[in-house]
């Protein structure tokens, strides 16, 4: 499903050129629940940058279903992200004017999809992941806890083929980062290939295989 052969991307800082990714090969089957662990300054959020089509590679190849993501434009990258890939980030990034259930229908109607049919499977969303009772309370009224599961609803409500995870846990205790991890099984469980970026090698461990990466390359 995803291919990545010789991927490369470097950044300028002042006289200094970092690499961020050197010569990145890698390939994650349709289905696979993959961890890419590393410590920070690794190459892995510039990586899932590249793989969730927010940013682009210098040279190299990216292949998404037969499609080469390293020559679309910008309006191809915004199909792909759109359709095809669900966002689950550390921060959570909800948008705070509004609620639970208008966070989650975002990407719907961004796809042109009628209020009501987004509305309905946003609610539906919001049940499968225990916030039936939360779907009107806006970000500063719902824990760290309820808000990941508002990005995760929000994530699953579009269907996509591929999950992105930033650091899902970072901002939880233990006792919920448990809870969000067997979530995000859930989701591998139920068809959607995920891909998980961490530096936490327990919550790694939950993925059926591990990537390292240390100074922009894959380590295993």
């Amino acid at each position: 499903m995803i291919n990545i052969c010789n991927l490369c991307k470097s950044y300028t800082m002042g006289d200094t050129t970092i690499k961020a990714l050197d010569n990145i090969n890698l390939n994650i089957d349709e289905g696979e629940f993959v961890s890419i662990v590393g410590p920070s300054g690794s190459g892995k959020s510039t990586l899932m940058n590249i793989l969730g089509c927010l940013d682009v590679c210098d040279s190299g190849k990216y292949i998404f279903d037969d499609t080469d993501i390293s020559k679309l434009k910008e309006s191809g990258l915004t199909e792909i992200r759109n359709k095809e890939i669900g966002f689950i980030f550390q921060s959570f990034n909800l948008l705070s004017k509004l609620n639970a259930v208008e966070n989650v229908e975002v990407p719907l109607l961004y796809r042109g999809m009628p209020e009501k049919k987004a509305r309905e499977l946003s609610l539906g969303c919001l049940n499968r992941v225990g916030l039936e009772n939360r779907e009107y309370h806006r970000p500063n009224q719902l824990s760290g806890g309820q808000q990941q599961r508002v990005a995760i609803a929000r994530a699953l409500v579009g269907n996509p083929r591929v999950i992105l995870a930033d650091e899902p846990t970072g901002a939880l205790d233990s006792k919920t980062s448990s809870e969000i991890m067997q979530m995000i099984a859930k989701m591998n469980d139920s068809g959607q290939t995920v891909i998980l970026i961490t530096h936490d090698l327990k919550v790694a461990k939950r993925a059926k295989r591990i990537i390292t990466m240390e100074d922009g390359k894959l380590c295993s």
